[in-house]
């Protein structure tokens, strides 16, 4: 069979639907037409969160389908990203499963966009991340505080109203419910930061473990993890890493400071041109809350994060003195080396963050490394390209010189992001020695053989 080609058809008509008026400041995403012809669209315009729109083609306006102030989108850093969904209806009206995310939780609904209605729909996922449909019902990735990152196949009645099955097809961890009872249980914490006035949120997890009772008198350590991105936005899903922790007798605190997504615009927007300094003072904030709610013990703070997270903790050692250690995975040391080094899709990211050439310079920790004052743990991959392993070379170096307790882990074969299970595990197993051996005071049930520490052991 010979196929003629055929002269492509012209467009002879464009219409810019959203994000073209520099009047209006949104982020539209996620365009999806109804089997009528109609194009739905998510964006912020005007409150400052992702909602679902409309648009009317007949007089070219956008109008809203729903309206509050929760996130019904998430960034667009992988693609393929589905939020919602338009589904089929017998009285020609269009019904949209959808979620969204208020107060650190995330919510499943229908929405009816004739009435402009959302009936919220009960399943165990407390966080939500992709809807699709499929022959036989919906299917869902999700994750809850005792669930893992799963996909469920959800049933909906026939009127779409009401959940009649729910299975999870899929799970990253099947046997993690035989361990339950250990599980600590994510608590949203809303902390006051530097600025007056102006809260950050978190996600505390006390020490938990139904075999063993510490001691009224005692308080317990505090690990406080940083999360990357650094807008990214942490979760308070299950996290078995954070379950070895608790288990064991740390509190852990997981800190969605300013410039995180999952709270708006105008808290995503409190990182520009301030990274390094937004994201270690709320870090910084967090902890003393703590402190001060007679949560955790004040002398035993702790500071860990990966990549951008791996760049806020160094900051924090270096120019705050909060914490007593800390453990940075591959973290940012020179910001001027990352804008130099990164791959294009995050090339110019870091000018809206940092600001000039004086602010790349006296934000790295790198420059600054005389300011280190506690005992850090460094671990990295050797064939990492955005953070060349020279950088954690250059501060172990400086602290060993300056007489301060310091460990470099350096691994074959690993990028930026551990992704080896041998590797994740002794990481996890090497920052709970170091810490325990400097900063908790007592040695650990587990038979770990600790690595050496310089100007320590």
């Amino acid at each position: 069979m010979v196929l003629k080609s055929q002269k492509p058809r012209d467009i002879c008509k464009r219409v810019c639907v959203a994000g073209g008026d520099p009047a209006i400041v949104e982020s539209p995403t996620e365009p999806k037409w109804s089997s009528e012809g109609e194009l739905f669209f998510i964006t912020d315009r005007g409150s400052g969160f992702w909602n679902i729109y409309k648009w009317v083609e007949s007089d070219n306006k956008v109008l809203p389908v729903y309206s509050m102030n929760a996130e019904f989108s998430r960034p667009f850093w992988v693609f393929g990203i589905s939020s919602y969904q338009l589904l089929q209806s017998h009285e020609r009206k269009n019904l949209i499963a959808c979620s969204y995310r208020k107060n650190g939780r995330s919510s499943f609904g229908i929405l009816d966009d004739v009435h402009s209605t959302v009936s919220l729909l009960d399943i165990p996922f407390t966080d939500i991340n992709n809807i699709t449909s499929g022959l036989h019902g919906l299917y869902i990735e999700g994750a809850s505080a005792i669930h893992p990152l799963s996909i469920a196949k959800v049933t909906l009645d026939d009127t779409k109203s009401k959940v009649i099955d729910f299975e999870i097809i899929w799970s990253s961890s099947p046997d993690s419910s035989k361990y339950k009872s250990h599980y600590s249980l994510p608590e949203l914490i809303e902390f006051p930061t530097e600025v007056p006035g102006q809260n950050a949120f978190a996600y505390f997890y006390p020490p938990t473990n139904p075999c063993y009772q510490a001691s009224q008198k005692e308080k317990p350590p505090l690990l406080l993890r940083s999360h990357g991105g650094p807008t990214a936005e942490t979760r308070g899903v299950l996290n078995l890493a954070y379950q070895y922790w608790t288990s064991r007798g740390w509190a852990v605190v997981d800190v969605n400071y300013g410039g995180s997504t999952g709270y708006g615009r105008e808290y995503r927007e409190r990182l520009l041109g301030r990274w390094g300094i937004v994201d270690v003072n709320d870090c910084c904030s967090c902890a003393k809350f703590l402190v001060n709610e007679g949560k955790v013990d004040g002398e035993r703070l702790c500071i860990a994060g990966g990549s951008a997270g791996g760049y806020t903790t160094l900051a924090a050692l270096a120019f705050r003195e909060t914490f007593k250690a800390g453990a940075s995975l591959y973290g940012i040391g020179d910001l001027k080396s990352l804008v130099a080094e990164t791959h294009k899709f995050e090339s110019r990211y870091m000018y809206n963050l940092v600001g000039n050439e004086e602010d790349f310079f006296q934000r790295s920790p790198i420059n600054f490394v005389d300011k280190f004052s506690c005992p850090i743990l460094l671990l990295q991959g050797l064939e990492d390209k955005v953070v060349p392993p020279d950088q954690a070379r250059k501060i172990y170096a400086a602290l060993k010189e300056k007489g301060l307790p310091v460990a470099l882990v350096e691994f074959e074969g690993e990028q930026h992001g551990f992704r080896k299970a041998e590797t994740i595990k002794f990481a996890l197993e090497q920052q709970m020695v170091f810490f325990a051996r400097l900063v908790g005071h007592f040695d650990v049930a587990d038979d770990i053989t600790p690595i050496k520490i310089e100007n320590f052991d």
